[in-house]
Parts: structure tokens; C-alpha cells; sequence
């Protein structure tokens, strides 16, 4: 099966939480700013909202993406407040004919004051949960 992780942290929280899954999954995580993914069975993709919205570079990613290239796309993600990353990128993946998994992982991130140290031991240990129950579904 062909893993990819890709991902974009501008704090280092989502980057974390990137390294952690491919370290899970058995590959290395890369940033999105190296290009679109190749032949992917599973893409592993992680944002963070930023003001409300998911960085450009991130819709960028999502458009150079080639359908017939990736078969499902599982989405993690990290905020400083309650919104998360996986409805505006699903929708956008959507758009463009790519499934993605029901499934997606989410934890607060660092941001001054916020959530001091996040993501922490715990939240890597839930991420790497997360990975293995992806990882072991029959339908992927």
C-alpha cells in the first residue's frame, strides 16, 4: 500500500502531529510546499485554521492534486479555537472527484497563551491510535 504524509504548520503544532502519523504508518512526513503527492492509496493530509480559514497554500495543494492519482485522503488537523480543518478540505477535495475518509483527527494546537504545549503526549498517542485504526481498515 502506498502512504503518503503531507502537511502545512506554520507553528510547528500540525507538523508535529504529521511526523508522529508517518512514523506510525512506517513512511516520512513531507511538507506540501514540496509539490503535489504522487500515487497515493492513503494520503495523509494536515492543515490548521488559521483566522477562520485554512491557508491558500493548502487550497493550492488540494487543486494540483490529480484524482486518478489518489485513492482516499484522510485529514488531521490542529486549531487554537474550536474550528477545524476537514469540512473546508473536504469539500475541496469533494470538488475535484477525491474520497475522503469519514474519519479525521483533530486536536488543539499551540497558539501564545492557548493550550500550552499542545500537542502533547497524549494527543501523539491518540494521533498514532488513529493512524493504526486507518491503516487496519479493510475498505482503504
Amino acid at each position: 500500500m502506498m502512504i503518503q504524509v503531507r502537511y502545512f504548520s506554520k507553528g510547528g503544532n500540525t507538523e508535529k502531529l504529521a511526523k508522529c502519523i508517518a512514523r506510525t504508518a512506517g513512511v516520512q512526513a513531507q511538507p506540501i510546499r514540496n509539490g503535489a503527492s504522487d500515487r497515493a492509496d492513503i494520503l495523509f493530509l494536515g492543515a490548521s485554521v488559521y483566522w477562520g480559514g485554512i491557508d491558500n497554500k493548502v487550497k493550492d495543494y488540494v487543486e494540483q492534486l490529480d484524482p486518478k492519482k489518489i485513492r482516499k485522503v484522510v485529514i488531521f488537523s490542529t486549531s487554537a479555537l474550536a474550528q477545524r480543518a476537514f469540512p473546508d478540505i473536504r469539500k475541496r477535495l469533494e470538488k475535484k472527484g477525491i474520497p475522503v475518509a469519514e474519519e479525521n483527527f483533530y486536536c488543539r494546537g499551540e497558539f501564545t497563551a492557548l493550550h500550552k504545549g499542545h500537542p502533547d503526549t497524549d494527543d501523539l498517542k491518540a494521533a498514532e491510535r488513529f493512524t493504526m485504526d486507518i491503516l487496519h481498515q479493510r475498505n482503504v
